[in-house]
């Protein structure tokens, strides 16, 4: 039997369990029927070891199970970021990342052989010096080192260029406090205050969606892709079919939703002809391909194609290329004007036109109006009608009603609004 360990080769893995104990939480053992229940076991003991404070254990008749508690508005960091400081390693990794390091504090430049000689006269550890270049190249990617080059040889020193920026800068402190909790990749920020010892003693984030700083590796492939303008493969997990598939398309941006904090690719299918987005969570690899010829031609055409997007859905219901949708609205003004500066602003780009006494009609036109209708809802009791050339959209929404009806009052018959006389639906 393989003995446990704390630390963690594959983060994708772990990153799975993280997410469904953070997101879902209140699971069995026997819940967790992808995996075996061994590697459950692992998983649970290694959250509980990163994430001990935040761990809570239910007991039901099912068994025991846990779920992560993080009240985001009363922490100064993202808990979440010690995942990513559980990377395993050899003896050999630890040995040289200690001595290599502390070798070059007199800010020398050493080509590798000179590091392997310092370590074997100076620390009396002999290593090949292949393994030490390596190494050295590894950490000049990370920016721990600065490589020079001068002809044929090759030199290594530390880089003291972000410490010495922050040091004789110490207010960019205060920044990288509030980059840990608002930005993407705020594990830099975290990192290089623990590097400094500093503790953020300033900010909060009321509403913060730590759970996906989970994402940022898969994120961060994206973004040098759209930098590069490359296609990409992407190997997903459909969360419906639990099944794994490929996709390759070209990367264009990156979307957010401010309510959820959910981030999606927005790219280009060829094989589709057609803009389609993908959730970042269900992304488990990115692998960058070769540069696209036409990628400024399709970044340019999505910029058009976004004034008509309310979400993430660039597909028409009803087949057609855009839907129309038509809302009249009952506002008692002046005292619900607030109602009416809601469609302006929340609107998106639709057109509001004032039809009678009280009467205001909000008409767009989107990809997508399934995509609205969350939004269309807060809008109960002043909708006096809603037409839209997808079908499907309008009939949820009247079964929608009609569903709430009989749910608080049983007793009254609902048929929809009558179009023909205004404010029938508050009746």
């Amino acid at each position: 039997m393989s003995e446990f360990h704390e630390l963690i080769k594959n983060f994708s893995k772990t990153r799975e369990y993280v997410r469904d104990f953070f997101v879902y939480g209140f699971k069995t053992r026997n819940e967790f029927n992808e995996k075996s229940p061994r590697t459950y076991d692992n998983e649970r003991r290694r959250l509980e070891c990163w994430l001990s404070p935040y761990v809570r254990r239910d007991h039901t008749s099912d068994g025991s199970n846990i779920s992560l508690a993080i009240d985001s508005n009363l922490l100064d960091t993202n808990p979440l970021f010690q995942v990513w400081k559980t990377k395993s390693f050899t003896d050999n990794d630890i040995v040289l990342h200690f001595l290599i390091l502390n070798l070059l504090q007199d800010d020398k430049n050493r080509t590798a052989d000179e590091i392997t000689d310092a370590l074997l006269t100076g620390y009396d550890v002999l290593f090949d010096t292949q393994t030490v270049r390596r190494k050295c190249n590894a950490y000049v990617k990370e920016g721990l080192l600065d490589k020079k080059k001068e002809g044929k040889k090759v030199s290594f020193s530390l880089d003291r260029s972000v410490a010495l920026w922050i040091r004789s800068n110490e207010s960019i402190l205060d920044a990288l406090d509030f980059y840990q909790l608002a930005g993407n990749f705020g594990i830099v920020g975290n990192v290089l205050t623990e590097q400094f010892d500093h503790h953020n003693q300033t900010f909060r984030v009321k509403h913060s969606f730590f759970v996906h700083s989970l994402e940022d590796e898969i994120l961060s492939a994206l973004l040098e892709a759209i930098n590069q303008k490359k296609s990409v493969r992407l190997e997903m997990k459909s969360s419906r079919q639990k099944k794994m598939n490929q996709t390759i398309c070209i990367p264009l941006q990156i979307f957010t939703s401010t309510r959820s904090g959910r981030r999606f690719l927005c790219s280009y299918v060829q094989r589709n002809k057609r803009f389609t987005c993908f959730r970042l969570d269900a992304v488990k690899r990115v692998t960058a391909m070769e540069p696209v010829i036409r990628y400024d031609e399709l970044y340019d055409k999505l910029l058009q194609n976004r004034r008509h997007l309310w979400g993430v859905s660039f597909q028409s219901t009803a087949g057609h290329r855009l839907d129309r949708l038509k809302m009249t609205v009952q506002i008692m003004e002046p005292a619900e004007n607030y109602i009416l500066n809601r469609l302006r602003y929340e609107g998106r780009g639709g057109t509001i036109t004032k039809t009678g006494e009280n009467i205001y009609q909000y008409e767009t036109e989107v990809f997508d109006c399934n995509e609205m209708l969350p939004w269309i809802r807060t809008f109960t009791g002043r909708i006096l009608s809603l037409e839209c050339t997808a079908r499907s959209v309008e009939k949820r929404f009247y079964q929608d009603l009609q569903t709430m009806y009989h749910m608080y009052l049983p007793e009254t018959a609902y048929n929809g609004p009558d179009k023909r006389q205004p404010g029938k639906e508050q009746d």
